[in-house]
């Protein structure tokens, strides 16, 4: 069964941690060149967070780097997204992701054609 399911969301305050998880299933572990995370804030854009590819490099965007970290276990099979110092802006619905293939950014929506069904992120003030 291809699956890909989040967990890990949910309420914390100024300057507190959250880690999510995204389960894969083998399928997504076998065929997926690169896994993501995205959000999508109320009234916004989709934007993309970070990612990794399979070789093990990864990107963040600019306003992530430093306080959010990508990572796989060994197998590859649970992704991760640990997010520290988080602020009100940083409230969205988050998404785990995975590409077959990828051109240009790797931060791209259009990259990934397969998608999480989104874990709520929300961070007070």
């Amino acid at each position: 069964q291809r699956r890909l399911v989040e967990s890990g969301g949910g309420s914390v305050q100024d300057g507190g941690s959250l880690r999510l998880s995204c389960a894969l299933s083998e399928y997504y572990t076998s065929n997926a060149y690169c896994w993501a995370w995205f959000r999508r804030a109320p009234g916004k854009e989709r934007e993309g967070v970070a990612a990794i590819s399979r070789r093990g490099p990864t990107t963040y965007a600019d306003s992530m780097e430093g306080r959010f970290t990508i990572s796989q276990d060994n197998t590859k099979s649970t992704l991760y997204l640990l997010m520290n110092s988080l602020k009100p802006e940083d409230t969205a619905m988050y998404y785990c992701a995975a590409a077959s293939r990828f051109s240009g950014y790797v931060l791209a929506p259009s990259n990934y054609n397969y998608w999480a069904q989104g874990t709520q992120v929300t961070v007070s003030s």
